[in-house]
């Protein structure tokens, strides 16, 4: 996706309410172009800076999530540790039930034993690379006590970020059924987390912008796990888009992939690309390669059809309304512009068709649209928002990423208030041109 700045036709709109603007931004932004159709029963794309959706299919399906559902484990671990709760150099042992379970070959395991240590940074690394599911129980344990109560905190978790769409019943993604009788207590023993597509990439999205070092260990396409032990093993990291492991794509670094019988083969992946960042999941692929051949149709659709475009830059002015008056300021009046800048993902040749208005709060005025000084060079006194005119629209990943499709118009510099004399004098000078004013129409009535 390239880069373009853009400059769009600009509409002033004075002093409108700020319930008549929030009614206008729910007419998300929109373009027009072809979104590829997949071979998955649901599949979404989200540029990461602005959160819209550029493609979207069966998106608030809930379908099995399978192991994707680690990424909520992952949050979990990094919020616990951000919280002091646990440190990276903690030393863990696991129960007799982890470590016969993290002996069944037939699911992606380390081996781990009850007479030895782990460290929760190990731990993660075999989850987030490894997709090892005894690990992932073993963390559970370590943030909530017991599987159980972690999938509480999970479900609880879920509601708290808006996952509306989302049912978790263990750590691991993993049918119940496949737990060796040892799923968490209170959930039924054939269930299997369910997630949709959006609320997938809504999880995966929280977990990048607010942990971005997750993806230092999502991208490493290869470790060892106790290397120098006799539980010494290779860790490949499943997800093959990574360098060097068979379906690479330039620029992607994570994320998680996911696979079980009823989920068939899913994918959470994230690229970046000159400073764009795009999040892409697909549900129920066919098999393990087509969720990346899959993956890579919506990033090629997702840079080349979409063009990075400065709508509103810094400093942009409505030509029909730059200044505000400031009656008691010492300067009286005031210079206001956009206060930072807005850069949307738009097909290229709609440029056109995208419309920027600037609108006053009325609640940072007088009611005759004047401002009291003193006032402060960032103080915010309306927005700026994007609209599209042409047809059609495409969605924001969030309620939270619509809102964030405006910018602050803002005070460019300080304004202080001029003392009383100079206030009084200006009264009088008011005074005798509103009086002379008068005098000249009253004259000139007379010879009408």
């Amino acid at each position: 996706m390239k880069k373009l700045i853009t400059k769009t036709k600009h509409t002033y709109i004075s002093l409108i309410a700020a319930t008549a603007l929030l009614t206008t931004m729910a007419t998300p932004i929109s373009a027009e172009a072809q979104s590829p159709e997949l071979q998955a029963d649901a599949s979404i794309l989200i540029d990461m800076n602005s959160g819209v959706i550029l493609h979207g299919d069966e998106i608030d399906t809930q379908l099995p999530v399978a192991s994707m559902s680690k990424m909520m484990t992952e949050y979990l671990v990094n919020r616990a540790i951000d919280a002091g709760e646990l440190s990276w150099d903690d030393e863990v042992s696991v129960t007799d039930e982890i470590a016969l379970l993290s002996q069944d070959t037939a699911l992606s395991n380390v081996f781990l034993r009850t007479d030895v240590t782990y460290t929760i940074e190990e731990l993660y690394e075999s989850m987030a690379i490894y997709s090892a599911n005894g690990a992932t129980i073993a963390l559970a344990e370590a943030v909530s006590g017991s599987e159980a109560a972690f999938v509480d905190l999970m479900n609880e978790t879920a509601s708290e970020l808006g996952l509306d769409d989302t049912v978790f019943v263990n750590s691991t993604g993993l049918n119940n059924a496949s737990m060796q009788g040892f799923h968490p207590e209170g959930t039924d023993e054939n269930a299997e987390n369910e997630m949709s597509a959006r609320d997938t990439a809504t999880l995966a999205y929280r977990l990048i912008t607010e942990y971005p070092e997750i993806l230092d260990t999502a991208s490493i396409p290869q470790m060892q796990f106790r290397e120098g032990t006799n539980d010494e093993i290779t860790m490949l990291n499943w997800n093959r888009m990574l360098p060097g492991l068979g379906q690479e794509y330039d620029g992607v670094d994570g994320l998680k992939t996911g696979s079980t019988s009823r989920a068939g083969s899913a994918f959470t992946g994230t690229v970046e690309q000159d400073g764009t960042r795009l999040l892409s999941v697909v549900m129920r692929t066919e098999s393990h390669e087509e969720r990346f051949n899959q993956t890579a149709t919506l990033y090629d659709y997702g840079f080349e059809e979409f063009v990075e475009t400065e709508m509103i830059a810094e400093g942009d002015q409505d030509p029909e309304h730059m200044m505000l008056e400031v009656p008691n300021g010492q300067e009286q009046e005031v210079a206001i512009a956009a206060g930072e800048q807005l850069v949307l993902p738009i097909q290229e040749g709609e440029e056109e068709l995208y419309e920027v208005s600037f609108t006053l709060d009325p609640d940072a005025l007088n009611e005759d649209g004047t401002i009291d000084a003193p006032i402060e060079a960032g103080q915010t006194v309306g927005y700026a928002m994007v609209e599209y005119q042409g047809e059609g629209e495409y969605e924001f990943l969030t309620n939270a990423h619509e809102q964030r499709q405006t910018v602050p118009v803002v005070i460019q510099e300080n304004v202080d208030r001029s003392n009383w004399f100079v206030l009084s004098m200006r009264g009088i000078g008011d005074f005798f041109s509103g009086l002379w004013s008068r005098t000249t129409e009253t004259i000139g009535g007379w010879f009408s």
